[in-house]
């Protein structure tokens, strides 16, 4: 078995056609054209030069307000494709390869959004990774409506909202477009954990029919938007922002969350999946929130791996479970 490692599609093998969306040449693609963003994909091919696992790691220039001003972080969403089952020994050699390529000018690496709680974790700790205990959520669109699951009191709140001529629909201007990410940026702003891609990102991802983009407006003020990706008959939303604050009697973030909810069962999906629902704390609004619409939590792990050695130590020690 052979690890290569690609930071061009043009060099890229053949990866099989039904490789999950994030580990995909459809997704390096996308995030080789966006600016502030450098894919590189990790192959493992047999001795007969056939690709068996492939894992796709996209490294973020990131800019923050306290130092450092400028730096790199890489992620990895998920475990990668495998040509048959998930197998930690692939992955691990994966893994160990691109921490190799790019551990020490990054820094750090995070690894998340695993299918099982427990898949890679000796590898990952191996690498020097250590985990943060995380929660996932997501909602089942397939046994039961969206209306049989929301919380009656969240749905007291968006009917009000709905009466008083709230709306959410599709982006499909540019007008709308830039307004959905005027919105996300300004709500982004000050939430320098969590990285928010380029315009051109979301427009390519769009214009490919890889996700719909909605926004929520109220007497022509946008109050609300999301963006929803599709992959194998699931639905991810992504990300999200509101003006909660500045139009709290209308409760813009609960609309426009449950107009998304029910876009995605109304064309089809099985599942709409959250994607950062963040920290496992007892009293957690946002996860309480999300919860209101009748999801289910998991607890899983997100993996970090600082580069600066003591800090990771540190970190490690702190975190450890």
């Amino acid at each position: 078995m052979n690890v290569t490692i690609y930071d061009s599609t043009e060099k890229l093998p053949q990866l099989p056609a039904d490789s999950h969306y994030f580990h995909s040449r459809e997704f390096m693609a996308l995030c080789e054209q966006t600016s502030g963003q450098q894919p590189f994909m990790a192959v493992v091919t047999d001795d007969a030069g056939q690709v068996v696992a492939s894992l796709l790691a996209v490294e973020h220039i990131r800019r923050s307000w306290l130092p450092p001003f400028l730096y790199r972080h890489v992620r990895v969403l998920g475990e990668g494709n495998y040509r048959e089952a998930t197998d930690n020994m692939l992955f691990s050699m994966m893994l160990n390869a691109l921490t190799r390529r790019l551990g020490n000018r990054t820094l750090y690496m995070e690894v998340s959004n695993l299918s099982q709680k427990m898949f890679g974790y000796a590898p990952l700790k191996a690498a020097g990774f250590f985990p943060v205990r995380w929660m996932n959520v997501h909602n089942s669109l397939h046994s039961r409506t969206p209306e049989e699951r929301i919380m009656p009191r969240q749905m007291k709140r968006i009917q009000h909202a709905l009466q008083h001529g709230v709306t959410t629909k599709p982006v499909e201007t540019d007008q709308e477009f830039d307004a959905f990410m005027r919105l996300l940026r300004h709500h982004h702003w000050l939430k320098p954990r969590r990285y928010l891609p380029r315009k051109d990102f979301f427009h390519t991802m769009q214009r490919q029919k890889r996700c719909t983009l909605f926004i929520t407006q109220y007497n022509g003020y946008v109050i609300g938007c999301s963006c929803l990706v599709y992959i194998d008959g699931d639905a991810y939303l992504w990300y999200s922002a509101s003006r909660r604050k500045s139009f709290a009697t209308l409760h813009p973030n609960a609309v426009t969350y449950w107009n998304t909810i029910r876009y995605a069962h109304q064309v089809g999906c099985q599942h709409i999946r959250f994607m950062d629902v963040g920290l496992p704390f007892r009293r957690n609004i946002y996860r309480d929130f999300i919860l209101s619409f009748g999801g289910k939590e998991i607890s899983t792990f997100r993996w970090f791996r600082i580069s600066i050695g003591w800090v990771n130590r540190v970190a490690s020690w702190l975190w450890r479970q």
